[in-house]
């Protein structure tokens, strides 16, 4: 009789099998995309041809193609970063590195996840700057400076370690003080933290990186504020943000939560609409709102976040989990901070597989937005904003249907044009 391999060597193999997978099957993608992309470059597709010029249509095929090629360097070089993490033993490297500095306790866990954060981020870096100051600089949508990246990630990394430590700090310690249900109450503390940052985000977080100025334009705050009165949606104010600074991408927003709600234009977008397709492009907006997908959103995220927290107090009891994923626990210290980690890194390698299914669901909300957008506003409206931001965003006309299905958040420009034609 076969004795059955130990559940440490089949995590291993699960793992390396699925991010080996998951490479296969987004490089396949990938390539697929490229292919249709191209081949659809030559020629603007009918149904926009007396709308788009060859050459707005081509610069979006280049565009899309470029970014694609360069998602598959990044995601080869994320696959090895991970595998250096996790099966090559570099985080239990960090671990060991840290526990002879600093012994065990809080703050030996808190600057594990501190430097694994940082290093992190230092080798994302050259992606980072090449797609900002290379990719979009080329097709013209990079308004960024050098000093002005600078000066934002500076204040991210100091945003990130005054929220992100106190609430790692807690977690922590929950885990360590709470027992065995102590994961219930991280979840708790976890959603407490996200809907306090949703409610203080418009005011203390954004403006650390953006300037908001009041929408001073009297004519399209009169059209917009009668619009969402007809929608029985209240806002704390209406702002425009100086979004061309970085990028000359568009786009309008609601943020906040509660009471602190405010609705958000990009500069960007005010310049390339008039004022109807502002507000079609807002009815849009207000449409998600009315069919309650904000909150069915964030009740998703409650409950997959719960399922993940229950998954993680259970797999944190098992020394197989961390053997598994190249991680040597040491038994003298603890190692709640490690398995946090392994499963970040871990989690959304297998989840991957399952990202169809949330991008339907939100292709299918968008879909309800954009019928409730044209009964509360113009539908020429509608469909001359969509199609100027996919121009003026050099969002392809043509992409991989496959592609579509398996990433696309929204439908592609022909499939929301031809359902405002009929």
């Amino acid at each position: 009789m076969v004795a059955p391999l130990p559940a440490s060597l089949l995590l291993t193999l699960a793992f390396a099998l699925a991010v080996v997978a998951g490479l296969i099957v987004k490089f396949w993608l990938a390539t697929r995309q490229i292919r249709h992309v191209a081949r659809h470059r030559d020629a603007v597709p009918r149904a926009f041809a007396q709308a788009i010029s060859l050459g707005a249509h081509q610069k979006a095929a280049d565009y899309t193609i470029a970014k694609t090629r360069f998602g598959l360097l990044e995601m080869v070089w994320s696959a090895m970063v991970l595998l250096a993490w996790t099966l090559l033993g570099g985080l239990n490297l960090l671990n060991e590195l840290l526990l002879d500095a600093l012994g065990g306790g809080m703050w030996q866990q808190l600057a594990l996840l501190g430097a694994f954060a940082l290093i992190g981020g230092l080798l994302e870096l050259p992606f980072t700057l090449w797609q900002t100051f290379q990719l979009e600089e080329r097709f013209g949508f990079n308004k960024m400076t050098w000093r002005l990246w600078l000066a934002d990630g500076i204040k991210a990394l100091l945003l990130g370690a005054l929220i992100g430590l106190p609430i790692a700090a807690l977690i922590l310690w929950l885990m360590g003080a709470a027992g065995r249900l102590w994961w219930l109450w991280a979840w708790g503390a976890w959603m407490g933290f996200n809907l306090l940052l949703m409610l203080i985000y418009p005011t203390f977080v954004a403006p650390v990186f953006n300037k908001f100025q009041p929408l001073n334009d009297a004519t399209l705050k009169a059209r917009v504020t009668a619009l969402m009165q007809r929608c029985g949606f209240a806002a704390k104010g209406l702002f425009v943000m100086d979004g061309s600074t970085r990028s000359a991408h568009a786009n309008a927003y609601f943020t906040g939560f509660g009471a602190s709600k405010r609705v958000v234009f990009y500069d960007t977008l005010l310049r390339q609409l008039d004022a109807g397709e502002v507000e079609a492009v807002l009815a849009h907006e207000l449409g998600h709102f009315k069919h309650r997908h904000v909150l069915k959103r964030m009740a998703a995220m409650f409950a997959l976040s719960l399922a993940g927290f229950a998954l993680l107090g259970w797999l944190s009891g098992h020394a197989w989990f961390y053997s598994g994923l190249g991680v040597q626990p040491n038994m003298a210290a603890p190692n709640d901070a490690l398995a946090i980690l392994l499963f970040m890194l871990a989690a959304p390698v297998f989840g991957f597989f399952i990202a169809p299914l949330p991008a339907l669901i939100s292709r299918r909300h968008e879909f309800e937005a954009d019928a409730y957008a044209m009964a509360q506003a113009n539908r020429a409206d509608l469909s001359r904003a969509l199609l100027k931001l996919y121009q003026d965003n050099a969002s392809t006309l043509t992409p991989d249907p496959v592609f579509v299905k398996f990433y696309y958040s929204h439908p592609p420009a022909s499939e929301r044009l031809a359902r405002m034609a009929t």
